[in-house]
């Protein structure tokens, strides 16, 4: 199966109108759901203005981590006695 022009803008057509890939796959025929949505996506049409519902509310936000505490400076090292 290829995409010819035909079938291009078929698909264009039913995604706009809301269609599933899977709606669109058994119209075009010869063409999986997942090729549809690859076809989909390379064409940049992945965005439907009357999509799925957006979600009523969001989730909370995770609190922001806290910053890394600086390493310790390294105390200077005691002087050696010399032997006797």
């Amino acid at each position: 199966m290829s995409w010819t022009d035909e079938r291009v803008e078929t698909l264009k057509k039913m995604w706009a109108e809301g269609q599933s890939a899977s709606q669109i796959a058994k119209e075009l025929g010869g063409v999986t759901r997942n090729a549809v949505i690859g076809k989909v996506h390379r064409l940049g049409l992945s965005n439907r203005v009357g999509g799925a519902p957006e979600p009523k509310a969001k989730a909370p936000e995770a609190a922001p981590k806290p910053e890394p505490r600086p390493a310790a400076a390294a105390k200077p090292a005691a002087p050696r006695a010399e032997p006797k």
